[in-house]
C-alpha cells in the first residue's frame, strides 16, 4: 500500500522511483531545518553489506594476510559507498564503518590469538593508520554537493 502511494506521488511529480535498494521518504535537513523528500539506503542493503563484511572476516579466513583482507574490505565498502552516495547517508555509513571496525578487530584477535575485544591492542586509530581500513563517514565531505 505504502509503495503504491509513493509510485503515484512520484508519477505526479514526474520523478523516477528509486529501486528496492533505496528507501524513498521524508528526510530532515539539520542545516536548513526543513523536511524534504529524499532517498536513503534501505535497511536491507545496510544489513547485506554488514553480512558480506562478516563473511570476509570470519574465522575461516584467519590464514589470510591482513593486508589482503583489509584491501578486500576497502574495495567492498568503497564500492558500496559510491553506489549509495545520494541523500543523507551518514547514519548508514557510520553503521557500516562501525561494523567493519568491530569485525576487523575480532578477526585480528583471532589471527594473533589475542583475547577479545582487544581495544588496547588494536585501537581505532591503528585500524585506519596501520592497517589502512577506510573511514566511510569521512567520505561524505568529499561529495561535490557537500561543499555547496
Amino acid at each position: 500500500m505504502r509503495r503504491e502511494v509513493h509510485v503515484r506521488f512520484c508519477e505526479r511529480l514526474g520523478l523516477r522511483l528509486p529501486g528496492p535498494t533505496l528507501r524513498f521518504g521524508r528526510c530532515y535537513s539539520m542545516r536548513r531545518g526543513r523536511v524534504y523528500l529524499g532517498t536513503v539506503p534501505s535497511k536491507k542493503r545496510v544489513q547485506r553489506i554488514c553480512r558480506d563484511i562478516s563473511d570476509e572476516t570470519g574465522r575461516d579466513k584467519v590464514w589470510q594476510d591482513s593486508k589482503t583482507v583489509v584491501d578486500r574490505l576497502n574495495r567492498m565498502m568503497i564500492g558500496w559507498a559510491n553506489y549509495f552516495c545520494l541523500g543523507p547517508v551518514s547514519k548508514a555509513y557510520s553503521a557500516v564503518d562501525f561494523h567493519a571496525r568491530r569485525r576487523l578487530r575480532r578477526w585480528l584477535c583471532d589471527k594473533h590469538k589475542e583475547p577479545r575485544p582487544a581495544y588496547q591492542r588494536f585501537p581505532e586509530a591503528s585500524l585506519h593508520s596501520v592497517y589502512g581500513l577506510v573511514q566511510l563517514p569521512h567520505r561524505t565531505a568529499n561529495h561535490p554537493w557537500a561543499n555547496a
